[in-house]
C-alpha cells in the first residue's frame, strides 16, 4: 500500500469530501475514491460509511489517521531534512508556448535551491512529451492535460488552469464571437495539439463550414499573422511578451469557453522520485509568479 494514501484519507478527514482532498492532493475525485477502496480492502474495514446522500468517515478512519499521521509528518520531515541531496540529470520537455513564463523563473529556483540538479529541457506538444514520458525518454514534462484518451501509466499533477481565447487584430470592432468568426478568416493552431484540438470544436461550433485559411504548429507565428492583421485565431497566449510584440484584441468566448490543464506529468513509477519532487515545487512556484 502506497504512504500517498494514508495522506489522502487525511486530506478527506480534514477538507470534509473526496472532492476537496482530490484538490489539495491535485487528483481526480475518482482517484481519491479509488485510493480510499483500495486502503478498506488493505486494512479490512470500512473508512467510510456509503449508505446515506454524503460520505461519512467511520471511527476506525478517524483512528488510522490518528496513527499515520505523526509517521507521516516525521517522514516528511526527514525527507526536508535532506532537501541538499537532490542532485543529479533531470530530463524534462515543456510545451513552447510554456517556456517563457515558466523555464526561467523555474530553472534560477532550482539552481538557488539544488544546485547540484542539472535540467536538460526538451521542446513539443503536448502528445509528443506525454509519449516521451511513456517511453522513459523523458523523465517528466509540462503539457496541456488531455480531457480524455489518457495514457495510463502516469500521474498527472495540475499546476494550473487556462480558457481559450478569441484572438482578433488590433483595431477589429467585433463585439460578437460568432459574428468575428463568421466574417473574418481563420488562423489555425496546430490541430494536432490538445488546445488546437479544443480550438477547432470551438470554430466548428460556431461556422460548422469554416475553414482555415493557414495552420500553424508556433503560437507566436499565429499571433504575428493574427496583429498582421490577416485573421482570427481561438488560442491561448501563455507568454506575455506575445503579447507585446504583435498587439492583439482578445474576446471571452463566453460560459462554455473550452478549458485545459496545465500538468506536470511523470511515470507513476517515479511518484517519490526527488528531482522531479524538486521540479514540481519549481513549478509551483514558477506558476504563481506568472498568475501574479
Amino acid at each position: 500500500m502506497k504512504i500517498e494514501a494514508f495522506q489522502t484519507l487525511g486530506s478527506v478527514l480534514q477538507g470534509g469530501s473526496f472532492a476537496m482532498a482530490a484538490e489539495k492532493m491535485r487528483l481526480t475525485p475518482s482517484a481519491v475514491s479509488m485510493q480510499m477502496k483500495q486502503l478498506e480492502n488493505y486494512l479490512g474495514q470500512a473508512l467510510f460509511d456509503r449508505s446515506g446522500l454524503q460520505v461519512r468517515p467511520t471511527e476506525f478512519a478517524v483512528e488510522v489517521d490518528a496513527v499515520m499521521r505523526p509517521a507521516l509528518a516525521r517522514l516528511a520531515a526527514l525527507r526536508r531534512g535532506h532537501s541538499a541531496l537532490v542532485e543529479g540529470r533531470l530530463r524534462i520537455g515543456m510545451i513552447e508556448g510554456l517556456q517563457p513564463a515558466l523555464l526561467p523563473p523555474a530553472l534560477a529556483w532550482l539552481a538557488h535551491r539544488h544546485p547540484g540538479l542539472q535540467v536538460v529541457p526538451r521542446r513539443g506538444s503536448s502528445v509528443e512529451l506525454t509519449n516521451a514520458v511513456k517511453a522513459g525518454q523523458l523523465q517528466a514534462a509540462v503539457v496541456a492535460r488531455p480531457k480524455a484518451g489518457r495514457v495510463s501509466g502516469l500521474r498527472w499533477h495540475v499546476l494550473g488552469k487556462r480558457s481559450l481565447m478569441l484572438l482578433l487584430p488590433p483595431g477589429d470592432p467585433a463585439a460578437d464571437v460568432g459574428e468575428a468568426v463568421a466574417r473574418l478568416d481563420w488562423i489555425r493552431y496546430d490541430r494536432q495539439t490538445v488546445t488546437g484540438q479544443l480550438a477547432g470544436r470551438v470554430v466548428h461550433r460556431l461556422a460548422p463550414d469554416k475553414r482555415s485559411v493557414v495552420e500553424l504548429d508556433n503560437i507566436a507565428a499565429v499571433a504575428a499573422m493574427v496583429s498582421a492583421g490577416m485573421g482570427f485565431s481561438v488560442a491561448q497566449v501563455l507568454d506575455d511578451s506575445l503579447l507585446r510584440r504583435y498587439p492583439m484584441r482578445s474576446l471571452p468566448l463566453g460560459p462554455d469557453a473550452p478549458t485545459f490543464d496545465i500538468a506536470l506529468v511523470h511515470r507513476k513509477a517515479d511518484e517519490d522520485d526527488r528531482l522531479i519532487g524538486a521540479l514540481l515545487e519549481a513549478l509551483h512556484v514558477a506558476m504563481a509568479q506568472a498568475d501574479a
